[in-house]
């Protein structure tokens, strides 16, 4: 029964630390705000609109996906450019696969024109 004391208290830890901030963050902040610091800001021009009075096309997401399809390349990327020498032959083949995974995905993304911005 003792062995499982550590993981008792990391679960009442882990259930009490996000209550006990949030609580503590509501009873410090300021008070209710002000409206002029709740508008819309765009380089000191009042915003002529808001953001719910327009539609974003699907090419915006698209494109922000892609964006972190590549940006999450990267991040796979670096921890084999430190381990190269370890990995030998074997680390090079399966990168050079990966990328041609992705590049593959590019391709075809390119193809269907979600990277045109017009």
């Amino acid at each position: 029964m003792q062995q499982y004391i550590p993981i008792v208290v990391f679960t009442l830890v882990a259930i009490l630390f996000p209550i006990i901030a949030l609580l503590l963050a509501k009873v410090i902040r300021a008070g209710s705000p002000d409206p002029v610091k709740a508008e819309p800001y765009e380089c000191g021009v009042k915003a002529p609109t808001t953001a719910f009075d327009t539609r974003f096309s699907i090419r915006f997401y698209l494109i922000a996906v892609l964006f972190v399809v590549f940006d999450v390349e990267t991040i796979f990327l670096f921890p084999w450019a430190v381990m190269f020498e370890k990995l030998a032959v074997f680390g090079f083949i399966e990168m050079v696969v990966f990328l041609a995974i992705l590049v593959v995905g590019y391709v075809y993304a390119w193809k269907r024109g979600a990277l045109e911005w017009a």
